[in-house]
């Protein structure tokens, strides 16, 4: 269906997947999107939120619809061996050196919307209102969205009638998941500082050691699920980074630790982020810290949740895009599939682009993957921790969606959702 072919959408894709930017640092992938969209005919708006890209298309009366990718990619070295692989460098924004690589498939999605954009741009005779490509900064920080919103997103553009938007995951390829309701879990990060009174590793009797506190602390964290959580209720705890001392005989004067918190329910999150604070004030207390932990909020995303009626109605124009692709998905080894998986515990932070709207969302899964390595396997049952062996979920520094027939069936996607919506 789309207007570029899949040699084009191709080589954008590599191109983005080869130079990833970090949260907020996006404007390499933002000034490919701002030249694309102009070269269409689109009215640009730069620059929001920093680096985010907002596209317009006026077609006659009717709806407004939005269709929104994310740009950012991660602090993960790439080992995927592809030959488009990233060997990008940069500095987060708390000054640490790190490898970038594009390990949660933003690529796919900017490419895939590029793709929509240009077609939606070359057939607009065929449909009537206002279409809006949106180009989001930072969702893996969960604070892109909101930025976008509170550097006057609706001021700059009309608000929309419907938001729209697909993440590629360790699907088949030709597999889509839609689902009404809650479809994404709420995700908050914290950096928990715990103090100390650094010493001789010789004399820990002189010290108050951050290190066994911090080892405390992260045993303890991991009983709230299973002591503080009932069994038909829904959380994951992780702690994902531990920093302390730079010497084997050094006790330091503080450790770091980064907490993760998923949860499907507000009274279930509450009630485990409140643990999780008790807790850190507690073994420090415990431990006769010399003064109390610093918690500092990382990200925070709010619960994803489809609008089952723009759902319903949006089901079906997915099903038939994918039906009219058979022969290409076939030929890839797989078949169209439309389904609903249950919840996933990843977390977006799309549905603050609707919240703020005040307009429904609906978000789709996308398979992104080779269908043989899914033979024998339960697809209506996967999820991130549970899939073969041979493929690598979102953010694993193996995590390679393949680009063919992906990216046509992800364009696709977008232009069948976006012309049920446009009159």
């Amino acid at each position: 269906m789309s207007t570029l072919t899949a040699a084009e959408l191709t080589e954008i894709y590599t191109d983005l997947h080869a130079h990833p930017e970090l949260a907020f640092a996006e404007h390499r992938t933002a000034g490919i999107v701002t030249g694309r969209l102009r070269a269409e005919g689109f009215e640009v708006h730069e620059g929001i939120g920093g680096t985010g890209v907002v596209g317009v298309l006026a077609q006659g009366d009717g709806p407004t619809v939005l269709l929104r990718a994310d740009m950012d990619g991660l602090p993960v070295e790439e080992r995927t061996g592809l030959p488009y692989a990233s060997t990008e460098t940069a500095t987060t924004r708390d000054g640490h050196e790190t490898r970038t690589m594009h390990a949660c498939g933003h690529d796919v999605h900017v490419t895939c919307l590029l793709g929509a954009a240009s077609h939606l741009a070359k057939h607009r005779e065929e449909w009537s209102g206002t279409l809006q490509v949106l180009f989001q900064p930072a969702e893996e920080e969960g604070g892109g969205a909101r930025v976008m919103v509170d550097d006057g997103l609706f001021d700059r553009v009309a608000t929309p009638d419907v938001v729209l938007g697909q993440h590629v995951m360790p699907l088949p390829v030709g597999v889509v998941s839609l689902r009404p309701g809650p479809t994404m879990a709420a995700g908050d990060s914290w950096r928990v500082t715990l103090h100390g009174k650094g010493g001789h590793g010789s004399s820990p009797e002189g010290a108050v050691d951050p290190v066994l506190m911090a080892a405390a602390t992260i045993q303890r964290l991991q009983g709230i699920v299973s002591r503080e959580v009932g069994a038909t209720e829904a959380a994951v705890v992780t702690v994902g980074s531990v920093r302390a001392g730079t010497q084997a005989n050094i006790i330091p004067d503080r450790a770091e630790l980064l907490v993760n918190v998923r949860s499907f329910d507000g009274g279930v999150r509450g009630r485990v982020l409140g643990a999780v604070r008790r807790i850190v004030e507690a073994e420090a207390q415990a431990s006769g810290a010399p003064r109390p932990p610093e918690i500092e909020e990382l990200s925070r995303f709010h619960l994803t949740v489809n609008d089952p009626d723009a759902t319903e109605r949006t089901r079906g124009v997915l099903a038939d895009a994918l039906e009219s692709r058979r022969g290409t998905i076939e030929a890839a080894g797989g078949r169209p599939l439309a389904i609903a998986l249950p919840p996933l515990a990843g977390s977006e932070d799309v549905g603050d682009l609707a919240a703020a709207a005040g307009a429904p969302l609906v978000y789709w899964h996308l398979g992104g993957f080779e269908a043989a390595l899914f033979d024998g396997f339960d697809t209506s049952r996967a999820s991130m921790g549970s899939l073969p062996e041979s493929v690598a979920a979102n953010h694993s520094p193996f995590f390679a969606p393949v680009p063919e027939p992906t990216l046509e069936l992800g364009v696709d996607l977008l232009v069948a959702a976006a012309r049920e919506w446009l009159a």
